[in-house]
């Protein structure tokens, strides 16, 4: 049996995230599942690095799925770019190795994180970055975003709710970069719990804004408390930028 591994590109605008949601097609996997399923007339299930929320992007999005098909990548990617919806596009397709499995293997995500800081909205960009109206300082942002980087247990920082999975992750590097009014937020970990990022976010645009200091956030991780951090930032920014295998 093959492994096909894929990356995908998709707009997350109309859909409920990334995960299927058990008898509801209208999520990104559903309706991969869907075209890959006609093509090969097997029932595929395909594996993803990571779940995406409802309205978050991919730029890079990794899967496998196994198969017995034998239509040659070239084929598999020319029908799925035919049947797709136009929001969703397979970016490349390519042999894997028997035990290659896009979620367990990955040992680096990206996200990248827009903001559009300025008193008016862009139209053309409103559903792919998040607007601030307020001026954000970006070096009190910056010596904030410092506090979280490294191996912490954020608890603070996510809205999962089980205990018995472990809240501990590693952030590598967290960039935030100003052009004019355009804001970018580069993250860098082994691995983000479900709205960590945009809990993140959302907590160094307080800080921005003057309504947390900075030295509050390293006590904001520590106290292990949902509440204690900022709002979780909308889901329109975000994008899973790319991600890395050994």
């Amino acid at each position: 049996m093959r492994n096909i591994r894929l990356v995908i590109q998709y707009d997350g605008t109309r859909y409920k995230g990334w995960q299927r949601l058990g008898d509801n097609d209208h999520t990104i996997q559903a309706k991969i599942e869907s075209v890959l399923s006609k093509m090969t007339g097997e029932t595929i299930e395909i594996i993803g690095s990571g779940r995406t929320d409802a309205g978050v992007h991919a730029l890079g999005q990794v899967t496998n799925f196994r198969t017995n098909s034998s239509m040659s990548i070239q084929e598999i990617q020319d029908y799925c770019y035919r049947y797709l919806p136009e929001d969703i596009v397979i970016k490349s397709v390519k042999e894997a190795g028997d035990k290659f499995h896009a979620r367990y293997n990955a040992t680096r995500k990206k996200y990248i994180y827009k903001i559009w800081n300025h008193l008016y909205h862009d139209p053309f960009n409103r559903k792919y970055i998040t607007h601030i109206t307020e001026p954000l300082n970006i070096d009190l942002m910056k010596e904030a975003a410092d506090a979280l980087v490294g191996l912490h247990d954020f608890t603070s920082f996510t809205t999962a709710k089980s205990k018995k999975k472990s809240m501990v992750r590693e952030i590598y590097a967290i960039d935030i970069m100003k052009n004019g009014n355009n804001i970018e937020m580069l993250f860098q970990g082994n691995g983000f719990l479900h709205n960590m990022i945009r809990i993140i976010v959302g907590t160094l645009i307080e800080v921005g804004l003057g309504r947390i200091e900075v030295k509050e956030v390293k006590a904001i991780l520590h106290k292990k408390d949902r509440k204690a951090a900022g709002a979780t930032a909308p889901p329109q920014g975000l994008f899973l930028y790319d991600v890395d295998y050994k």
